[in-house]
């Protein structure tokens, strides 16, 4: 259920472009087409997929205060915590390269349509962010970095395909001419990251175990039940028998 919950969580409700806004010089620039957003957006999950894992590793064995310990108990009070932002880049700016080889290889055609934006994905916020956002929320196993990893990316691909399908149909639309290009983008952006406020209680919702019952006697005469979870007031006569009529 843990890999479920996280899983739709950073799909959805943490969605790397519309809850942070990141990763949108890519975004803005690549989603003039939905063939090239899909490329861009599918080589995201694997660099996401890859690197947030081999970053866990690296904060839980190397980074972390008292990490080195498992090379000896001399090693228990090293902290390398300082060094997480080049050891974090470090190994995205390798997986990049290793993308953009491969993309060169297999798909010449996709790797001229992304041009100078598929290295720039090595300085794609949303690469960064989802490594800092898995060592800030302490994620507790590898299966749920890659787990957390692969979300991420998914999330960022599906933004960045639904505008490009959009600005693709917008084309022929009537739209003002001062909102004509990056415009009427950063407005339907927002209206997009808007909608995906709703998914917030998708995976909140609880249920009413731990709520707890207030009583309280008003003049005697009423009862007060408060729901400390719902914050519903019900009011109940003591005397509904004597009051009938």
């Amino acid at each position: 259920m843990e890999h479920i919950e996280l899983f739709f969580k950073s799909i959805f409700v943490d969605n790397m472009i519309f809850a942070y806004f990141l990763g949108m010089c890519s975004y803005l620039a690549v989603s003039k087409k939905v063939a090239t957003a899909v490329g861009l957006g599918a080589a995201v999950i694997f660099v996401l997929a890859i690197t947030v894992p081999l970053n866990w590793l690296l904060d839980q064995y190397l980074l972390q205060e008292g990490a080195l310990i498992w090379l000896g108990p001399e090693y228990a009070d090293f902290d390398l915590s300082f060094l997480s932002f080049i050891m974090f880049i470090a190994t995205i700016a390798t997986m990049v390269q290793l993308v953009e080889i491969v993309v060169e290889k297999f798909s010449p055609g996709l790797y001229n349509s992304l041009g100078i934006f598929l290295p720039l994905i090595a300085v794609n916020c949303a690469i960064l962010g989802g490594s800092l956002f898995m060592q800030s929320r302490e994620i507790e196993t590898l299966g749920l970095a890659l787990n957390y990893g692969i979300g991420s990316g998914i999330g960022w691909f599906l933004a960045i395909v639904a505008i490009a399908a959009i600005r693709e149909k917008i084309r022929y639309s009537n739209v003002p001419a001062p909102l004509r290009g990056l415009g009427i983008t950063f407005i339907i952006t927002g209206l997009m990251a808007i909608g995906f406020m709703s998914f917030g209680g998708m995976l909140t919702g609880g249920d009413d175990e731990g709520a707890q019952d207030e009583m309280e006697t008003v003049d005697g005469m009423v009862t007060v039940q408060k729901d400390h979870k719902a914050s519903d007031l019900v009011i109940e006569s003591k005397n509904d028998t004597d009051n009938k009529y």
